[in-house]
């Protein structure tokens, strides 16, 4: 559950959403167009922020910290957001992918239409005066191969409604198999197979770095003469100079382009060529859609403050049920084991760490997609000066060097039946030290079981102030270390020793503050002192 009670409306989000947040008990505050300045000071003073596609947030308006947890994009594309920076900063991002799926599917299918009838042409030329059906004669899309580029919720909603026209649909998503497209009625091809075939080509793709420029010179040049192409996604996506070149060579027949790489474009030479339709970003600009987004993004964060389900995060997809209260005690757990294995591993001639963390029990297994997160944010507290949450622990651990590995088993964990059916194990080594501790959260606490092959069996619950001794099996050690820790006039609360193994045996004592001890207890090792 994250604690949501201010959200920043930008954009001219539609009313709706703040409607939503006020009946949830979430303050909200509504501006219009910010200077930089002001919305560096705004995002400090907000939880959360809700964008639509004008409002750039970027690193530089992301430096000034303070409480900002949310960014919320009221539509699909997340190109104005600086995800990496958000992600470092421990900011979630959610898009609602959702939210424009019939309305920018529906844009594209009137500009594909529009393209075969020559419709916006025809009607300024009348309204010019021209009586001129010659120049116009159009083309029937019935019979037309229409290749969709993307397979996602946008383009098969495009395929549904251009196959009532008669056009046979293919397509290209190498996310989503053959047999599954199939069932769509549309025949899934590799690109260099689709280009060729294609009367049509949509595209309904993120702008990525392998989708930049993704239709340019090389795929006019094999497509058929007079090939027509829509862009109702990202601007980028077509080259926009090879585009120019093939319009005006004949190669390309005509395009409809509803984005541009520049927004608004300062260059309006494409936007003024006879073969180009062009609308200013209108895909998702309907009554229906603008409200939806709106209604889902606040939807969300509702859910979030709640600790219900997430949908919609873009870069921490992982922590979709993170935030169930159910799974707050494991998280923590998690944490916990992070933190003192944190601790047991002294600097050595490497910094590098290496965690490997394996889930036993149905219940626990459930749960790989956050805990491995949750153990790094324990274990780099205090290591970096950021921040650390589950949305950034694993770009600032990769960062430290520290490499994560994360394993589900079904079974109960064999070697020690104290942790109950479900546990978590961490084993961290750096460079010639390694640990292993066990823990569970059954109880709705974090409980230490084992560690380095001493076990407890009733359970040793991690928290507050805990000095953590290795002796050797034969040594008793208990009164000097109480003994020691009264002299540094400590309040000792509880000192509990694991069961021995042939090589070590674990003894560890809670105060009521923290204590540091100046010298050694003759017949131990301190190894750590953690206040949790």
């Amino acid at each position: 559950m994250a604690n949501i009670e201010k959200v920043l409306l930008l954009d001219a989000v539609d009313p709706k959403c703040g409607e939503v947040l006020q009946e949830a008990g979430i303050a909200v505050t509504t501006r219009g167009k910010l200077t930089k300045e002001q919305l560096i000071h705004e995002l400090t003073e907000h939880d959360a922020v809700v964008v639509r596609s004008a409002t750039r947030i970027t690193e530089e308006a992301l430096a000034g910290g303070g409480r900002l947890r949310v960014i919320g994009r009221a539509g699909t594309g997340v190109d104005n957001i600086d995800v990496k920076a958000a992600t470092r900063k421990g900011v979630l991002v959610m898009n609602t992918p959702g939210g424009n799926t019939l309305s920018a599917a529906e844009h594209t299918c009137a500009m594909v239409c529009a393209l075969s009838r020559f419709l916006p042409q025809a009607c300024a030329a009348l309204k010019e005066g021209r009586w001129d059906r010659k120049t116009y004669l159009g083309s029937e899309l019935h019979g037309k191969t229409l290749a969709i580029v993307g397979l996602g919720r946008i383009g098969r909603e495009v395929a549904k409604r251009m196959q009532a026209f008669g056009m046979t649909t293919i397509g290209y998503d190498p996310m989503i198999p053959a047999d599954v497209t199939a069932g769509w009625g549309v025949e899934s091809l590799s690109l260099e197979a689709l280009w060729p075939r294609a009367d049509y080509i949509t595209v309904h793709t993120p702008l990525l770095p392998h989708t930049k420029n993704l239709i340019g010179e090389k795929v006019f040049s094999v497509c058929k003469p007079g090939v027509r192409v829509v862009n109702v996604a990202r601007g980028g996506i077509v080259d926009e100079a090879a585009l120019l070149k093939a319009l005006d060579s004949g190669v390309c027949g005509g395009a409809a382009l509803d984005v541009f790489v520049e927004e608004p474009p300062t260059d309006l030479t494409l936007c003024k060529h006879p073969k180009v339709i062009c609308t200013p970003h209108l895909g998702a600009n309907t009554v229906e859609a603008q409200r939806r987004v709106a209604l889902e993004i606040a939807q969300q964060i509702v859910d979030m403050s709640k600790g219900r389900p997430l949908t919609g995060i873009v870069n921490a997809p992982a922590l979709t049920n993170a935030s169930s209260e159910a799974f707050k005690p494991w998280i923590e757990m998690a944490q916990a084991l992070g933190y003192l294995a944190n601790h047991l591993s002294k600097p050595a001639d490497t910094p590098a760490l290496t965690i490997t963390l394996d889930l036993y029990g149905s219940e626990a297994s459930k749960m790989d997609a956050f805990l491995g997160s949750a153990v790094l944010v324990g274990l780099l507290k205090g290591m970096t000066q950021n921040g650390i949450n589950l949305v950034n622990a694993p770009l600032l651990a990769q960062e430290q060097g520290v490499t994560l590995s994360v394993k589900s088993h079904p079974g109960d964990l064999p070697s020690v039946a104290a942790a109950g059916p479900d546990a978590l194990q961490v084993k961290v080594t750096r460079g010639l030290n390694t640990h292993v501790l066990i823990g569970n959260a059954a109880s709705g606490q974090a409980t230490l079981y084992g560690l380095d092959g001493c076990v407890w069996d009733s359970g040793l619950t991690l928290g507050r102030n805990m000095l953590f001794f290795s002796a050797l099996p034969t040594a008793s050690p208990l009164a000097a270390i109480a003994t020691q820790l009264l002299a540094e006039r400590a309040a000792v609360t509880s000192l509990l020793s694991s069961a021995p193994t042939k090589k070590e045996v674990w003894h560890v004592a809670r105060t009521e503050e923290a204590v540091a001890l100046p010298c050694g207890i003759p017949g131990t090792r301190l190894m750590a002192q953690v206040t949790f």
